[in-house]
């Protein structure tokens, strides 16, 4: 396993949402879900399209591209035409920090 520094806790205020590049290559979305921290695939599971150009409302994400909707808790795609879940990645924080804690290698991905 693997943990990797993703920002600071103060960079992703409640509401918001933060694109962070692992490795140089691997997109992650960091989502602040009222006070809980999120962490997903930053691309769609339907078409290579950033995430974080979407919009969140509630507890869901919307691709702007094809306005596929996605579960943040879960990851499951809600509406078409994403049918693939996004992945989600185990979030630690500590000392201020969001941190993932992945397998080594390439970040899991579906799509």
């Amino acid at each position: 396993m693997r943990r990797i520094d993703l920002a600071a806790v103060g960079e992703v205020p409640p509401g918001t949402m933060k694109l962070v590049w692992v490795d140089g290559t691997d997109p992650v979305l960091v989502v602040n879900l009222d006070g809980e921290i999120l962490a997903l695939q930053g691309i769609c599971s339907h078409e290579y399209f950033e995430l974080d150009k979407g919009f969140l409302s509630g507890g869901s994400l919307t691709c702007a591209l094809h306005l596929s909707r996605f579960d943040l808790r879960t990851g499951e795609a809600l509406d078409p035409p994403a049918e693939a879940p996004l992945a989600r990645y185990p979030v630690v924080i500590a000392d201020g920090r969001i941190w993932i804690e992945v397998p080594e290698g390439p970040l899991p991905v579906n799509g």
